[in-house]
């Protein structure tokens, strides 16, 4: 299981401080986020039972995305200050689990995913926990995309048909999907006037953007219009939209096997004084 930190730990976050819920410990560091971050994590882990976990994290704002289009993400404005101190506490907490943390910086969590959900041995089947919608595009015959769903415990599932059955299209058409129609949370405008229902519908007719481009006098004069007015953007959103499977980053099973040390899980959170979440540690039996 690869866990995408950032969108856990964004959605905990949220989901208390709404309501003024930092959980500031006596040191004055917030907490509420990992602590929520710790019971989506467990409560998957419970569910699913994987072998092997291991979290992918961002490294800081600035990609190869930023590189190519500096206004990727730029509608996004600075971390809250009680989440700051939190993105190097919910590391320490993974690493009291012996589960490992990875990042590279230039990249996204996503981009580590995608690598190593690629990478991994064909017997190896791969599930994705996540929030976000981006990741879809790396669901295949071994990888599964689970997507947190409101409260905890609640997931929606997707593998390549449960995905076609709901979309209309199949995991790969997803970058494809993105580059027409844009994406105004990563802050990319795709072809304007081009929304989710006419994309979906040309790459149910044409496939792929290079389908629909060898195909313009086959689609009406409006949509040939937009297209062909924003294709140096339509080619730019492809290349945000696609997560980079070849980065230079690593995993192995023995370093991911998944064997918690109750006690040291329970030290760690005795020190950041979270408190009642020693009912999610599972004994050494249960992991079994």
């Amino acid at each position: 299981m690869l866990v995408d930190g950032m969108a856990l730990l964004f959605r905990a976050f949220y989901a208390t401080a709404v309501t003024g819920q930092f959980m500031i410990n006596t040191k004055g560091v917030p907490t509420n986020g990992v602590q929520g971050f710790v019971k989506h994590m467990m409560t998957a882990i419970g569910k699913f039972n994987p072998s092997h976990v291991a979290v992918c994290w961002d490294m800081g704002s600035k990609t190869f995305r930023t590189e190519m289009f500096p206004d990727y993400k730029a509608n996004r404005g600075e971390a809250p200050i009680e989440l700051i101190p939190q993105f190097e506490l919910v590391k320490e907490v993974v690493e009291a689990f012996d589960i490992p943390n990875i990042g590279v910086p230039g990249y996204e969590a996503d981009d580590c995913i995608g690598t190593i959900a690629r990478t991994a041995h064909e017997d190896v089947r791969v599930s994705i926990l996540t929030g976000d919608k981006d990741i879809l595009q790396l669901i295949n015959d071994r990888t599964s995309v689970i997507l947190l769903q409101k409260g905890y415990g609640n997931y929606q599932v997707h593998n390549r048909d449960s995905l076609y059955n709901e979309k209309g299209i199949w995991p790969e058409q997803m970058i494809d999907l993105k580059a027409l129609m844009g994406d105004p949370s990563d802050n990319y405008p795709g072809v304007k006037g081009i929304g989710e229902k006419t994309a979906i519908k040309l790459l149910q007719q044409f496939d792929n953007v290079e389908g629909i481009l060898e195909n313009l006098n086959s689609i009406t004069k409006s949509q040939r219009a937009k297209i062909e007015q924003d294709l140096e953007m339509l080619h730019l959103s492809r290349q945000l939209a696609a997560i980079k499977c070849d980065v230079e980053v690593s995993c192995s099973l023995e370093t991911a096997s998944l064997q918690i040390n109750r006690e040291k899980v329970l030290n760690k959170f005795q020190e950041v004084e979270f408190k009642g979440l020693h009912k999610f540690i599972p004994n050494e039996k249960e992991l079994a």
